[in-house]
Order: C-alpha cells, then sequence, then structure tokens
C-alpha cells in the first residue's frame, strides 16, 4: 500500500492535483493572514483564538480544495494515457493550472473587497449579488482599479506557472497508468469532498464570541457555496419553534387581533381606531441608502457631514432610538412597507408568491391616495418593480428621465439630486389631477462607489461614504428648498429615514449600535417638533405614520403606533440572514 501511494504520487499524472490543492490552501491561508491584519483592531487575539481561526480555518481550507479540484481529478482520470502523454498535452495542462490560479487569486481580491465592505466572508448577500451581475459587475469596475488588479494575477500566474513548469511536465518515463489503476486513487480523492458535503456544514467555525474571529476561520469559497445551498431556510428544521396554534394566539395578543376567536383562525386582522377628524395630507416618505445614525451631529458625528438632516432635525418630531430590521434595502423596504418582523432567509420582496399583500400602499388606496414608488435605479433590481408594482405602487424608475435630465449615474442609479427632480414632478401631476399622492421614494447615492456630480460638496466625489453622505443631504437639501415652492408643500407629511446601516459588523453577531437609524417627521405648523426618545422598530414607522394622520383602519401590521403603545413595551427587531434579535429595554 506504501509503494502504491508512493507511486501516485510521484506520478506526473497527479502531480498536478497536489499542487493545485497546495495552491488552495496556500492562498486561503495568506487570504486568512490579510483578514487578520486588517482587521486586528477588532479581534480578541486571545491563544483560543488564534489557534481556532487557523485550526478550524485549515480545515474548510482543506474542504474547499477539496471541492475546487472536483473537475481536475474527473478530467486526470478519465484522460486516456496516450493523449495524457502527447506534447501537446503540456499546453493544456499548463493552461488549466494558469486558470486555476487566476481563479483563486481573483476569489482572494473579491473576498478582500467584500471583506472590506461587509466585515464578513461571502454570504447570503454575495449570493443575492450574482443574481444581478450587471449591477455587481459594474459597481466593481466603478470601485475599484479593476483592469489593474486582473493584470496583476494574470502576471502572478503565469509567472508561478513558469517557476512550477518542471513539476507540471509530463516524464514520458512514467509507467503507464490504465484506467482501472486510475480509478482507486481517484474515486479515494472524490470521497473526501462527497463525505464533506454529507456531514460537514458551515457552522464549525462559530467557535468564539467574536464575530471576526469566527469570519477569519471560514473560507470564503467555502462560505458562498453554503449560503447557496441555505438560501431558502426551512424554518421548522433550524429554529427553535412553538406550534402554529400558540404563535397566532400570542400574535394576536400582542397586535390588537382578538385571540378568543377559533382556534383554527388564522387571521391577524384587527381594527385601529383613531379619534379625530382624518388628516388627508399628500405623504413623501424618503428611505435614504445606508443612512447610518451615526453619521449624523444628532448622534453625535464630529465631521459636519450632514448639516441639513441636523438642521431639519430641529424642526421635526425626530426619533432618535429607531432600529433598522436587516442589513439590505430589501429587508428595510420590508419592514417600511408591510411592517412585518425580518424573518430568517430571503426578504418577502424576492421571495415567491408576494403579491397581493396588505402594504402601506393598501390604507393609501383606501383614502383615496395615489400611490407612488421612486427609484433612482432599475426597478428589476431586487424584484422591486415586480414587488411593489403588485402590491398597490406605481413604480417610477430612473429609466422615466430622459438622458439630457440626468447630471450624473453610476451603476447603481441616478445622482439623487435627479431623483428628487423626478419626484416633484410625480408629485406635481398627481396632484394636479386632484389626488392626495404618497410616494416612497428610494436613494442610491449613497452606495460604494460614492460617486456623485462634481463641485456640490467640499469632499471630492469617488473617495470615501464619508463624501456619498454628504453629497445626499447636499440633495435633500436641494429637494426640500424646491419643495417649499409647491402649492402642495403646506398639506404634506416628510418621513425621512434609512433602508438599513451602512454597516452591521461588529465583534458580536448582532451589534445593536450598527442598526440604528435616524427617523425625522417633518410638516411645518401640523406636527409639532420634538424629541422622542423610546425604543421603536422600523416596522413601527408605517402604524405610527397613520397615527399621525389620525387614520382609522383594518391593519394586517404587525408595527406598533408608538404613541399609542403603553409605556414599557416597546422593542424591536434586528437581523442578519439567519440570525435573528428582539431588543427589550436594554436586553437583546
Amino acid at each position: 500500500m506504501k509503494n502504491q501511494i508512493s507511486f501516485y504520487l510521484h506520478s506526473s499524472r497527479f502531480r498536478l492535483l497536489l499542487l493545485i490543492y497546495l495552491f488552495v490552501t496556500g492562498v486561503s491561508l495568506l487570504t486568512r493572514v490579510v483578514l487578520l491584519i486588517y482587521s486586528s483592531h477588532e479581534i480578541d487575539c486571545t491563544v483560543g483564538n488564534v489557534i481556532g481561526i487557523f485550526f478550524i480555518g485549515f480545515l474548510y481550507d482543506i474542504i474547499s480544495a477539496g471541492y475546487f479540484t472536483i473537475p481536475i481529478v474527473l478530467y486526470l482520470w478519465f484522460m486516456p494515457e496516450k493523449f495524457f502523454k502527447h506534447k501537446i498535452h503540456y499546453i493544456v495542462l499548463y493552461l488549466l493550472f494558469v486558470v486555476s490560479c487566476i481563479v483563486l487569486l481573483v476569489n482572494a481580491a473579491a473576498e478582500f473587497f467584500f471583506w472590506e465592505e461587509f466585515s464578513s466572508r461571502f454570504n447570503f448577500i454575495a449570493v443575492d449579488y450574482l443574481v444581478y451581475t450587471t449591477e455587481v459587475l459594474g459597481n466593481i469596475n466603478q470601485s475599484y482599479p479593476i483592469e489593474w488588479i486582473i493584470t496583476v494575477i494574470a502576471l502572478i500566474s503565469v509567472l508561478a506557472t513558469f517557476v512550477l513548469r518542471k513539476f507540471l511536465v509530463i516524464d514520458p518515463n512514467d509507467k503507464s497508468i490504465r484506467l482501472k489503476q486510475r480509478t482507486t486513487p481517484a474515486a479515494l480523492v472524490l470521497t473526501f469532498p462527497v463525505f464533506c458535503f454529507f456531514f460537514i456544514d458551515n457552522t464549525l467555525h462559530f467557535f468564539s464570541n467574536n464575530a471576526y474571529a469566527n469570519e477569519l476561520a471560514g473560507n470564503g469559497m467555502y462560505e458562498l457555496f453554503a449560503a447557496y445551498r441555505n438560501n431558502e431556510l426551512d424554518f421548522v428544521k433550524f429554529y427553535p419553534h412553538i406550534t402554529d396554534r400558540e404563535a397566532v394566539v400570542n400574535v394576536k395578543k400582542l397586535i390588537g387581533g382578538s385571540a378568543e376567536k377559533k382556534m383554527d383562525d388564522y387571521s391577524l386582522v384587527h381594527e385601529v381606531p383613531s379619534s379625530g377628524e382624518e388628516k388627508k395630507m399628500n405623504v413623501v416618505l424618503i428611505s435614504v441608502e445606508s443612512l447610518s445614525a451615526e453619521y449624523m451631529g444628532l448622534f453625535g458625528n464630529d465631521q459636519g457631514l450632514t448639516p441639513f438632516l441636523d438642521s431639519l432635525s430641529q424642526h421635526s418630531l425626530t426619533f432618535t432610538n429607531v432600529y433598522a430590521t436587516g442589513t439590505r434595502t430589501v429587508r428595510g423596504l420590508e419592514a417600511l412597507s408591510l411592517s412585518v418582523p425580518p424573518t430568517p432567509g430571503q426578504s418577502i420582496v424576492r421571495r415567491p408568491n408576494n403579491e397581493g399583500l396588505f402594504t402601506l400602499a393598501t390604507v393609501f388606496h383606501q383614502k383615496g391616495y395615489a400611490c407612488k414608488y421612486i427609484y433612482g435605479g432599475y426597478g428589476y433590481f431586487d424584484n422591486m418593480s415586480y414587488y411593489f408594482g403588485n402590491n398597490g405602487y406605481e413604480v417610477i424608475d430612473r429609466s422615466a428621465l430622459d438622458d439630457d435630465e440626468i447630471d450624473y449615474e453610476n451603476i447603481w442609479g441616478i445622482a439623487d439630486e435627479n431623483l428628487f427632480t423626478l419626484s416633484l414632478r410625480e408629485i406635481d401631476q398627481t396632484v394636479d389631477s386632484g389626488k392626495q399622492v404618497f410616494a416612497h421614494i428610494m436613494t442610491t447615492s449613497n452606495h460604494r462607489p460614492f460617486t456623485y456630480p462634481a463641485g456640490r460638496i467640499d469632499i471630492p466625489s469617488h473617495t470615501s461614504r464619508a463624501g456619498a453622505v454628504k453629497y445626499t443631504d447636499y440633495a435633500l437639501c436641494k429637494f426640500f428648498h424646491e419643495a417649499r415652492k409647491k402649492k402642495w408643500f403646506e398639506n404634506t407629511i416628510f418621513v425621512v429615514t434609512a433602508d438599513h446601516c451602512a454597516s452591521s459588523a461588529g465583534k458580536t453577531e448582532l451589534p445593536i449600535k450598527k442598526y440604528q437609524i435616524p427617523l425625522l417627521i417633518f410638516s411645518p405648523g401640523k406636527i409639532l417638533p420634538q424629541h422622542e426618545d423610546r425604543l421603536m422598530s422600523q416596522i413601527d414607522i408605517a402604524p405610527t405614520l397613520l397615527g399621525l394622520l389620525n387614520f382609522s383602519y383594518t391593519s394586517k401590521f404587525y408595527g406598533y403606533d408608538i404613541f399609542k403603545l403603553k409605556k414599557g413595551n416597546e422593542r424591536a427587531f434586528i437581523s442578519t440572514y439567519q440570525a435573528l434579535g428582539l431588543l427589550e429595554g436594554d436586553t437583546m
């Protein structure tokens, strides 16, 4: 047996396999070291954490190498001996090794940039982004010197192939290995990834209380495919739960539905009464891309990034203790339109069978409003057009503007100032038709590559998120300045909030401060300025807004009108794709 193993290892046929195995684990180790150095200030570098990062990480690196080399094993297994020893096959082996090197190094570079943005290995977000290759590849191209990166990677791959060429050369004196003889070693090598597929998952690297250490102990390639496999989670399989009947009774008590109805009645419909005359005011809800509370002076920022919003907060009903439900735009849109807590896996905005739901637009339609969703990008992204279009909204996106109406655009969308110009036009048209309008505006400028029209602010475009935040603040200032000139301004409520925060990374899996978002409700002469510091969830925004309008309606919302909620019953929900957090008081 020992002689057989030595024979296969020294055979030129299987040297390529060994070489790529070593290259996969070597690149993975180097990536881990670079990410460790890059995030060293966030990691508790205890002996246990360091051992876990590298020991568990090496296990996942070996598993990833097993998956990565499956096509190569099959190639080496079935390639006839006659062609394998032909000189022309040298070129094939060289190309195979060069391509493998390029793929591994591109993956390593992508991991670094993903980590820079999300402080995480590849996850569900990466899987989502693979669906929208136009936007994602465009974003990468606009954000990084991609031509130089690819050139350097290609040169390194060619150089590595040249240095290792002797190991790739086929020795014509090698003893021929017949197909039957090749079957045993090939089958043994393939057994390893097959075993790992069925018996090892991506939970082993959650060994520490430090989220960064856990992420470093993983492997990017492995996590990407694990996220793809688990993109739809079986709730019953993965999460502790009670029976559906128990859950319905409990939820009805919490949201105001009748718990005395028949046990087989799963309806969560409940009446929301309001005293006083209904206020038929226009409503403009602006959800700003990645507007973390920490960027505003109101919350202690001293960079002067949001002078307009900080000023507006002094004239608004300003909420200072609000938390987003998730880490992506679709999760924020779900919370704002549906008023539902986050669920494991994908947002409802992107789930199948999401038509005809009870949304904020449903209530406004019942009151005679025209409802619009106005987006700075193309509405097909993240299924926005389909979701909003099938749930009571008219969808307007960047395609509604002619080229000469756009001052600037990047892969994600038009500049915010152009989006707001489009929004003013749409609101004007609706009001002129004799209807009240509910307009939900979703911005895009505060997103990598952080580019915007030149000359607007004192931070050059394409430098940092700080510049993008300041530009969005500039665009909001311009929007409100123009809105003040409109005949509908005095009969309008403006709501400014965020879809989610810029980053959700922290030392813990669910760092609470990384979910805090601003909420400003502005209507001079109609809503008194004050600061409200009660704990509030993003899903409470819709019911609270409707409460300010004195609307009575039949509801399916899970959120609360914060001004009708008994003090002490406040709570907020935060989440990643798999982890769910319930915040009550100072306890999560």
